[in-house]
């Protein structure tokens, strides 16, 4: 029993013995065990308690989930940080410190932190003015995509190959973005159709407007338009302006479900579609005749 209490005093000892002096504070290694254990507890009961929070909050089908998701962000983080001083003021640790670690928190973000710190402050305005918001269809640089998630250091992006696309936060502050569901869920999209210089424009137009109709993925309001937008080279070229709800995300699909229709439409109706056409003169050049050498 002596061998084990020498053993556990020896211990005892190592553990409360000072290794590092900061100011009137003296730091051993039970204040960095203990610390580490209070640290991890309230990190896991804050996000559980926020997870919970957004959790009972999308159940409610009246609530605006992307407000509420914001206020939450932002409260998770104000509290984070309360809590870390308070942890440390508890602990016993001079927070007079604190200023010189200030000094050289501003000299890492000047020298490397700056990235981190600007995408963290592009997620605050983010969740705060909702440029963005969850489930817009936006595009930025060459991502093309739906919002899955929003944090305070990068965006999360849905792509149509179901490929998620991290993007720093900081991009959709600098960067120009193009969100097509801003204003609402409503997609608008543009079919390019070609016909004969021969064919009645009024008809191709009926032909046009009543594929639209025809197609349950095209809404009915907005009314789709058709525009004559151009006379080319072999024909004219019309714009069949739709809107859709359902294929916001994939556009592709929804063309190729028109194209399909307005083919079979313009050839029921016996309308070409042109091909290139050239036009080629050909001059007789009389050959003068060219004496024999004998």
């Amino acid at each position: 029993m002596d061998y084990i209490f020498e053993h556990m005093t020896g211990i005892w000892i190592f553990l409360n013995k000072p290794f590092i002096v900061l100011g009137k504070s003296s730091i051993t290694l039970s204040w960095v065990v203990l610390n580490i254990l209070f640290l991890f507890t309230f990190l896991f009961i804050l996000t559980k308690l926020k997870n919970i929070i957004i959790r009972n909050i999308v159940s409610k089908s009246d609530a605006n989930i992307n407000n509420w998701r914001a206020v939450i962000t932002i409260s998770y983080y104000v509290i984070l940080v309360i809590g870390l001083i308070a942890l440390l003021q508890a602990s016993g640790l001079d927070l007079s410190l604190f200023t010189v670690l200030t000094g050289a928190i501003g000299i890492g973000v000047g020298f490397g932190m700056q990235t981190i710190f600007s995408n963290f402050i592009s997620g605050i305005i983010i969740l705060l003015e909702k440029p963005i918001k969850i489930g817009d269809r936006v595009e930025v640089d060459d991502i093309y995509g739906n919002v899955q998630n929003i944090s305070v250091r990068a965006t999360t992006i849905l792509t149509n190959d179901d490929v998620s696309v991290i993007v720093p936060n900081s991009d959709f502050i600098s960067k120009q973005v193009i969100n097509w569901s801003h204003s609402g869920r409503n997609v608008r999209t543009s079919v390019s159709v070609s016909v004969d210089y021969n064919s009645d424009p009024e008809i191709v137009k009926k032909l046009l407007l009543e594929v639209a109709a025809d197609t349950n993925e095209v809404l009915k309001s907005p009314t789709p338009m058709v525009r004559l937008s151009e006379f080319g080279d072999s024909g004219l070229k019309f714009s069949l302006l739709v809107w859709t709800q359902e294929y916001s995300d994939r556009i592709g699909a929804l063309k190729s479900i028109l194209n399909f229709k307005i083919l079979k439409s313009l050839q029921d109706h016996h309308i070409e579609i042109p091909y290139p056409k050239r036009v080629i003169y050909v001059h007789n050049i009389e050959t003068k005749s060219i004496p024999e050498i004998l």
